[in-house]
């Protein structure tokens, strides 16, 4: 029952600034959404995803939950796919990304904290919010570099 075109658009804008701007991620985003009048809603949302790492805007929504946790999880769930022989998504299972959970050398840069503390506010177990997050890329694997190569699939 959620605005699924909100979503997208704000899942597609979160990182707008992460790239130019890293020391000054989410706040760089924050001024260029106010200077074009975005809706605070959206902004809120988009900071959300950085609390406690460079915001102090905790998530309450059920957008802002699900961005702040799937936003690291994206990280492991597709340097996990890029290391499989099939370089794809959509032959991933859960156990693959909780096989390369405890090694804190493989995708070093995802804190595992962000995304169990982002699980226990969705009130989700780790592993139903794996395959979630494994599902919504398989829907856009193609767009993402993550359908691989389907004769390597099994």
């Amino acid at each position: 029952g959620e605005d699924e075109e909100k979503w997208g658009i704000i899942g597609f804008m979160h990182d707008l600034d992460y790239e130019m701007y890293p020391e000054q991620h989410c706040k760089k985003t924050e001024e260029i959404l106010k200077e074009n009048n975005w809706p605070e809603g959206y902004i809120r949302a988009i900071l959300s995803h950085g609390w406690g790492i460079v915001t102090d805007v905790e998530p309450v929504s059920q957008m802002e939950k699900t961005l702040y946790a799937m936003d690291e999880l994206t990280g492991l769930v597709t340097t996990t796919a890029l290391v499989r022989p099939s370089k794809s998504v959509l032959d991933m299972k859960v156990k693959s990304v909780r096989k390369k959970w405890n090694d804190k050398r493989f995708a070093a840069g995802v804190d595992r904290s962000i995304i169990e503390k982002g699980a226990a506010l969705l009130n989700a177990e780790l592993p139903e919010l794996i395959q979630d997050c494994i599902n919504g890329m398989r829907e856009v694997a193609e767009e993402i570099g993550l359908k691989g190569n389907p004769d390597t699939q099994v």
